[in-house]
């Protein structure tokens, strides 16, 4: 009965000892905002490995399989932003969403790449009359994480040459656009006299083999035309642009290179130089 009595007496807790023992007050952590007025990012569902916090030196952001990451921007004078998404090597699956008040996704995208490294997604989304959010959900596996970064500065667009060589796809029918193999990159833009806009874009190298497909809406393809670059290293590359929509919904399509890679042989030949028979000094 003393030892018991003795353990009782040192639990015994005097008052200045019970508010020592106190746990601090919680404290209400912010999410970090954009200078354009808006919540850089937020993540739902799935869990976040974060690099230096979760942004990386160069503004991108680590969103793992099954997460959804957002972009907000409140300010009426972002008018787009350019969207960059990238992996490690491993295949790249994403939707893309504009949101544009409750209830209301003008833009919508579904994006799927064999090499996120290779041939790293990027495109500008128009985002007139503020405030807009940007959603970036990963569909991926939660081995396949996405590199994602959302910019409204220095945001690229169309050349001149890519302005001008428009051509037009009726609703049900599809275009393809060969490249030479000194073409590293092209770009693709989309658009409409202001009815919806449906498309799938997508990057061949060899017959049936789509190494990047973009499947696309747009509620107006005049208010919120489609700009994307579609990275295409090697030879035997080709983009094909479909028409999804029905022959009531035209749209007019523009395909041209972006950049030229002056050491890739012209002459290059998919699976490799091979003379059928070998030098044999005819």
């Amino acid at each position: 009965m003393l030892s018991l009595f003795s353990a009782s007496s040192a639990l015994h807790l005097t008052p200045s000892t019970a508010g020592a023992m106190r746990v601090a007050s919680p404290v209400m952590q912010m999410a970090p905002v954009s200078p354009m007025g808006g919540a850089i990012g937020q993540e739902y569902g799935g869990r976040v490995t974060r690099r230096g916090g979760g942004i990386s030196e160069d503004g991108q952001i680590l969103v793992q399989g099954g997460s959804l990451r957002t972009w907000s921007y409140r300010s009426p004078a972002v008018e787009q932003v350019q969207v960059v998404l990238s992996t490690d090597g491993r295949p790249l699956d994403a939707d893309i969403e504009l949101w544009h008040g409750p209830d209301n996704t003008p833009v919508k995208m579904r994006v799927y790449v064999e090499n996120g490294q290779l041939r790293p997604f990027s495109a500008v989304i128009e985002t007139p009359r503020g405030p807009n959010t940007v959603a970036i959900r990963n569909i991926g596996q939660i081995e396949f994480p996405i590199a994602a970064s959302v910019v409204a500065d220095n945001v690229d667009n169309p050349s001149p040459e890519c302005l001008q060589a428009s051509m037009t796809i009726q609703g049900g029918a599809l275009r393809t656009y060969p490249f030479d193999p000194s073409v590293d990159s092209v770009q693709v833009l989309l658009k409409t006299d202001g009815r919806p806009l449906n498309a799938r874009i997508e990057l061949l190298q060899g017959p049936n083999n789509n190494k990047q497909v973009i499947e696309l809406y747009t509620e107006d393809g005049m208010d919120r035309p489609f700009f994307c670059f579609l990275a295409s290293p090697g030879s035997g590359n080709v983009v094909r642009i479909v028409n999804t929509a029905p022959v009531e919904f035209p749209m007019t399509a523009s395909v041209v290179p972006h950049s030229i890679n002056d050491g890739m042989s012209s002459d290059a030949v998919l699976g490799g130089d091979v003379v059928l028979g070998g030098d044999m000094g005819w």
